[in-house]
């Protein structure tokens, strides 16, 4: 075993309010690449076969979202305690593995596929912030690299798959998207929202008020994602992007990002993030309970002892 192979040396240490990643990971804006995410997550041949074999995912799909918003973002905001919460988010995937469809075995709790699901989250955050929050500089990206490595290493996984520099982190995604990823089923049902549901969040809508807003919105959400798109996952998938489609984009998100100049600093945060940036503040008692989802994200009755689903007793 090389050292490379080897867990994190020492305890690793939180990133903090000083950080990029914290200033942009909580972001709401965070949530307009969710089916990008979701869909590159998928393509990962491991990834995929685990979410078609293990995961309800597509039957709770608003619910499955927004309550994984609190532990995933409490890594990155929970301070002192974010190491526990990062062991507690490896934990949802210990049995998580199998054999697919193919006849190849695959494990979450594998580096290799451990490893790209957490470089979704990095990538994901910065194509947020280059097209829906101003955008960033090379230094910027490389200050915020280097924090994503801090990040992973919470998860006391083996380090042996993360790139050493922003530089060959490049070369690691671009050979993902050309050589790795896949079109397959998982991919294509996180894509597939024609039928979505009402947001669980909004009770109050009127059903025909959300059946007229669901077609445009679906539209709407998937031009946004293959927009975001490596050329080379377009292509897998069968997507077309033109110039005219990239100008939109970008219009569209500068019009977010001037929409956002107007919303108070802590509102513009997820409720785990907010927390933390009123702890760090002082308005909050620095060992204040952590904030967990409201019990209507919550996984069905009977699923909340299973080991896979974060399900705090709220």
């Amino acid at each position: 075993m090389t050292a490379a192979d080897e867990l994190p040396a020492g305890e690793p240490v939180p990133l903090g309010p000083d950080s990029l990643t914290w200033k942009h990971f909580g972001d709401w804006r965070g949530l307009l690449p969710a089916l990008w995410a979701g869909s590159m997550q998928n393509m990962h041949p491991e990834l995929g076969a685990g979410v078609e074999e293990h995961s309800r995912f597509f039957d709770e799909r608003w619910e499955r979202l927004f309550r994984s918003l609190y532990p995933i973002g409490g890594v990155v905001y929970d301070g002192p305690r974010a190491p526990e919460t990062a062991l507690e988010v490896r934990g949802y995937h210990n049995t998580i593995k199998g054999v697919d469809s193919r006849g190849r075995r695959y494990s979450a709790l594998n580096p290799d596929t451990y490893y790209w699901a957490h470089s979704t989250f990095f990538v994901g955050m910065l194509l947020t912030v280059e097209y829906f929050c101003g955008g960033l500089s090379e230094q910027d990206k490389r200050t915020m690299y280097d924090e994503h490595v801090r990040w992973y290493r919470l998860y006391r996984m083996s380090m042996r798959p993360v790139p050493e520099t922003w530089e060959e982190f490049q070369e690691y995604y671009d050979r993902m998207c050309r050589e790795v990823l896949e079109d397959n089923k998982a991919a294509r049902d996180v894509l597939d929202i024609a039928r979505l549901a009402k947001p669980v969040a909004t009770p109050w809508m009127p059903d025909f008020v959300w059946r007229m807003l669901r077609r445009p919105i679906a539209r709407g959400g998937v031009w946004m994602t293959v927009g975001l798109y490596h050329p080379a996952v377009r292509e897998k998938l069968g997507y077309t992007w033109t110039r005219r489609d990239e100008m939109a984009l970008r219009l569209l998100g500068k019009v977010i990002n001037a929409a956002f100049t107007v919303v108070p600093f802590e509102r513009r945060y997820h409720p785990r993030a907010r927390a933390a940036w009123r702890r760090v503040r002082g308005a909050e008692p620095v060992d204040a309970p952590l904030v967990e989802t409201p019990a209507r994200n919550l996984p069905p009755v009977a699923e909340r002892d299973d080991p896979k689903h974060y399900s705090p007793k709220v």
